[in-house]
């Protein structure tokens, strides 16, 4: 069973997205902060993340970056936005990101995105 990791300031949404996609046959966890991202990778193995762009402290792509310069870790990544612009789509995409979906998405759009993601893993 493919694991995902929701990051997302929202605890309503972590909630929720998570409650969906258990029941779409994933399992997932999720944090509602940056912190301790690359600690929670380090010790989880973890098939893609959800990570929000717009959180505070560090921003996703700060993750991102942080997540980038450990070696580690295999995971992939699609961008969650509800700011999304051009120039954050082509900057996700340059860090790594597998896909930038914008809020609000359709559960079945995000269904699509996570299938095909996983779907593409080395």
């Amino acid at each position: 069973m493919e694991s995902i990791l929701v990051i997302d300031d929202d605890i309503n949404l972590c909630n929720i997205l998570s409650e969906e996609l258990n029941d779409a046959g994933y399992k997932t966890n999720y944090l509602s902060s940056e912190e301790n991202v690359v600690k929670f990778l380090k010790d989880n193995k973890i098939n893609l993340m959800l990570l929000d762009l717009n959180m505070p402290g560090k921003d996703g792509f700060e993750i991102q970056n942080e997540i980038n310069s450990w070696s580690g870790c295999p995971t992939k990544t699609i961008i969650l936005t509800a700011y999304s612009d051009e120039r954050s789509a082509i900057k996700s995409a340059r860090l790594g990101a597998s896909d930038y979906l914008c809020k609000p998405y359709e559960l079945n759009e995000l269904l699509i995105s996570i299938k095909k993601v996983l779907q593409n893993q080395t």
